[in-house]
């Protein structure tokens, strides 16, 4: 299973849900309780305002931002975010809040005691919405051995749209082709 961002606690909330159904867990971009975090303190200060609105606004320059909050808009070709644009507008400029909500005021999501899966974590050098600290104390209480913590050189919070998103993708492939431990 592969979560990116919220996706990423969601996949991770799965995983501890339901044990028996994930092989292999890949959470990128990942939040844990978001201690320290730019992007998080940032939604934080807007939590009246997102708790006032079932809905929040992303529209084309919300989504263009994303390629730029985190302090390094060269990171990601400018195609990348028009064709993100492009796409995601025609299904409106407005989501659910929920997911700003729970990611400023209701971490953790996921406990990581629970989480039996083998799991990489990667999280990009210059991710705002989260730290390493963060992070490494949910990696050191998962209970598998079988685990990894990659950060990606040259990559903010949105790996996946990098211009070193092979980075990304060759790290989720040696994972996914781990062969299995053996018991002793």
């Amino acid at each position: 299973m592969f979560g990116e961002s919220s996706g990423a606690i969601r996949a991770g909330a799965f995983a501890q849900q339901a044990p028996d159904r994930v092989e292999r867990l890949i959470l990128t971009a990942f939040t844990y309780k978001g201690e320290g975090a730019a992007e998080i303190a940032r939604r934080r200060a807007r939590i009246e305002e997102l708790r006032a609105n079932p809905k929040r606004k992303r529209d084309a320059a919300m989504i263009r931002s994303i390629f730029s909050r985190d302090g390094h808009p060269n990171l990601y070709e400018p195609a990348m975010a028009d064709a993100l644009v492009g796409t995601e507008m025609q299904y409106g400029d407005t989501v659910p809040s929920g997911t700003y909500i729970d990611m400023a005021v209701n971490l953790p999501l996921v406990d990581p005691a629970k989480v039996l899966a083998p799991v990489l974590m990667t999280r990009g050098e210059w991710d705002g919405n989260s730290t390493d600290d963060d992070l490494l104390e949910f990696f050191r209480k998962l209970p598998n051995g079988d685990r990894q913590y990659v950060i990606l050189p040259n990559t903010a919070h949105s790996q996946g749209f990098s211009k070193n998103r092979q980075l990304l993708w060759y790290a989720v492939n040696n994972f996914l082709k781990a062969p299995t431990p053996v018991a002793s």
